[in-house]
């Protein structure tokens, strides 16, 4: 404990609409400060998610806390834990992962229902609470997630929200083996993991993105069927003709933009799911009252993981099933990152790794 410092490098956004700055004087709690139930964690990455963008740029419905420090898939060192701390189940020196839930009630009607994530009294990373775009922060001991062995830093990461996000959605959309799942955004960070755990559930995947980049990684990955958004004329018909003419049975829609949800409700066969987990900040779900009701259309919300959801995400890529293309950049990175990604450049994950 003797070794941890006072002050820390940070990205941090100091103000509503301000730039992103790189502060090297952002204070690290110490550890006799940490209130019981709380961890103090030394972090070695934290990948970078288009959520993080939305907190930085304050567009979205609900607010971040200001100043912001921002980001929520971390992966470190515990190095501190606060006094009194009742049945801790980790230790100083285990490696923790850090999710966008930093912290829920666990005794709620949510809560015990495994919505932890919709707790009333639920603190997010890098939204309400600081989070992992530093080199250390706070977290919860009974949220901060083991991550195994054999899985590296680095890969872990971007487990903990693209990963466990994609996960939990696919886990909840009734899809079966063999069914056709369509993918909008494939090609991206949490597409590109998509296609990845829906083969590993035994379904048939249909990616739809552009470039060739994206199309040559979502063929790699397992995708069966590729379709370019920019170059179909009808990719509603599109995906029903890939999908044998039936249209698929399910599709998780990860992008930001209303026509991915309003084409699926379109191609979706009868009895279809669409699975809602991209997280626009004024788009509107709009949709044929006449045509969901007729198809017997399954329309599902689907807001990140819980904790066991997060220990399977993380068990089903340790064991080699899926594999997260990522690059690494320094902290010093992240605007150029964000700008990437306003531009839809970067297919895969980002990791920013910590200075040392």
């Amino acid at each position: 404990m003797s070794n941890i410092p006072t002050t820390q490098i940070a990205a941090v956004v100091p103000s509503q609409g301000a730039a992103l700055q790189i502060k090297r004087d952002y204070p690290v709690k110490q550890p006799s400060e940490l209130a019981p139930g709380e961890c103090l964690v030394k972090l070695f990455c934290t990948g970078v998610c288009h959520t993080d963008l939305h907190a930085s740029s304050d567009d979205w419905p609900l607010h971040a806390k200001i100043p912001l420090v921002g980001g929520h898939e971390g992966v470190g060192e515990v190095v501190a834990i606060g006094k009194n701390t009742a049945d801790c189940p980790v230790k100083i020196g285990d490696r923790v992962g850090i999710k966008w839930l930093a912290y829920s009630c666990l005794n709620c009607e949510q809560c015990r229902n495994g919505r932890e994530q919709n707790c009333p009294k639920a603190k997010i990373s890098g939204f309400t609470v600081d989070g992992t775009f530093a080199q250390y922060t706070v977290s919860y001991v009974h949220h901060v997630t083991p991550i195994p062995t054999n899985l590296e830093s680095n890969a872990a990461a971007s487990i903990l929200c693209a990963g466990l996000t994609v996960h939990r959605a696919l886990k909840y959309s009734h899809a079966k083996i063999g069914d056709w799942v369509a993918l909008p955004g494939a090609g991206g960070g949490l597409g590109h993991l998509a296609i990845q755990y829906a083969v590993a559930m035994g379904h048939r995947v249909v990616a739809i993105d552009t470039g060739s980049e994206k199309k040559k990684l979502c063929m790699e990955l397992g995708a069966e069927k590729w379709i370019d958004f920019t170059e179909a004329k009808d990719i509603v018909q599109a995906v029903r003709e890939a999908c044998g003419g039936e249209g698929a049975h399910c599709a998780v829609v990860t992008s930001a933009s209303e026509s991915g949800y309003t084409q699926a409700i379109d191609y979706l066969r009868p009895g279809g799911t669409l699975m809602a987990v991209g997280l626009p900040g004024k788009a509107k779900l709009e949709a044929s009252i006449f045509f969901t009701v007729f198809k017997s259309i399954n329309i599902i919300g689907s807001y990140v993981g819980n904790r066991q959801d997060a220990i399977e995400a993380l068990g089903i890529a340790s064991s080699g099933r899926v594999v997260v293309r990522y690059d690494c950049k320094g902290l010093s990175k992240l605007k150029e990152v964000y700008d990437a990604l306003k531009e839809g450049k970067i297919a895969g994950r980002i990791v920013l790794e910590m200075p040392k």
